[in-house]
């Protein structure tokens, strides 16, 4: 059964080298998306954050010329979250495309305030980025 999606985005006036080398790094994480949890921390060849749950493992792409920044978000009850994540050069600037993808049951009410809370990490990074 294929998973419903919704592409959100920001331009950002940086340049995608920019925007990618800081989105990139899991360290940057609290800054633009406090959601996630509030503390990052590397752990041997490992990063974890800490959440509302617990400690959650995140396993990132490898670094690629292409501004693909997915990852994966391994949650403490044992479920993996795979996040599409996108820095593509738009002009001078950056469009970060972030796909949200529909859990299996998840309500439309649940759907929209995980849309929002998205498109509200997308614009603390193109502040944080812009001010940067």
């Amino acid at each position: 059964m294929a998973t419903e999606s919704r592409h959100l985005s920001v331009h950002i006036n940086r340049p995608v080298a920019v925007v990618y080398a800081f989105a990139s790094d899991p360290a940057n994480l609290p800054r633009w998306a406090p959601g996630l949890g509030g503390s990052v921390t590397r752990d041997g060849g490992d990063w974890f954050v800490d959440t509302p749950e617990g400690r959650a493992r995140l396993t990132f792409a490898p670094a690629n010329d292409y501004g693909v920044l997915d990852h994966e978000v391994h949650t403490p009850a044992g479920e993996t979250v795979y996040v599409p994540l996108r820095a593509v050069v738009d002009g001078d600037g950056t469009e970060v495309v972030f796909s949200l993808r529909r859990a299996p049951g998840m309500s439309d009410v649940d759907f929209e305030r995980d849309a929002a809370l998205v498109q509200g990490d997308l614009a603390r990074l193109k502040a944080v980025l812009e001010e940067w």
